[in-house]
């Protein structure tokens, strides 16, 4: 089924799933955060490894994403570009591979929606959601 036939579920569902998994690093202090995100996108590169998709193809990308993990633990931007690079990995094997969960055709699609989401907000320093409530709060009690 094309993406455009999807229900509007399968395109905002994973964008809020993507709400806690943030909310929930927020709540770690920054440097753990980075470390244990720099963890994740290392291992995120072997998704799609059970699944097959693209074969031999999908060792490089292993390796890759493990390399962009690495970096990440210097910069937290780099855990960024590694979700957006899974992202675009994601949307190849919606079009052309096989989905992340064999039983969930979209499932690749709605993966993509999520770690872009993810991406983005690394992307600007994974900044932690508490302090910007708690900066908003105080700048909204001096007026």
């Amino acid at each position: 089924m094309p993406v455009y036939e999807y229900p509007l579920a399968f395109h905002v569902g994973p964008l809020l799933s993507a709400l806690p998994f943030i909310i929930v690093m927020s709540l770690l202090p920054p440097k753990l955060r980075q470390q244990l995100n720099s963890l994740l996108i290392s291992g995120a590169g072997s998704a799609y490894l059970s699944g097959g998709g693209f074969g031999v193809w999908e060792l490089p990308f292993v390796f890759i994403m493990t390399g962009i993990g690495l970096l990440g633990l210097k910069n937290i931007r780099w855990v960024g570009m590694g979700w957006l690079l899974h992202s675009v990995w994601d949307v190849l094997h919606h079009a052309y591979g096989n989905p992340i969960w064999p039983f969930m055709p979209s499932s690749s699609w709605g993966c993509m929606i999520f770690d872009a989401a993810i991406a983005i907000w690394f992307l600007i320093g994974a900044p932690s959601i508490l302090s910007f409530m708690y900066k908003r709060k105080h700048a909204e009690v001096g007026r």
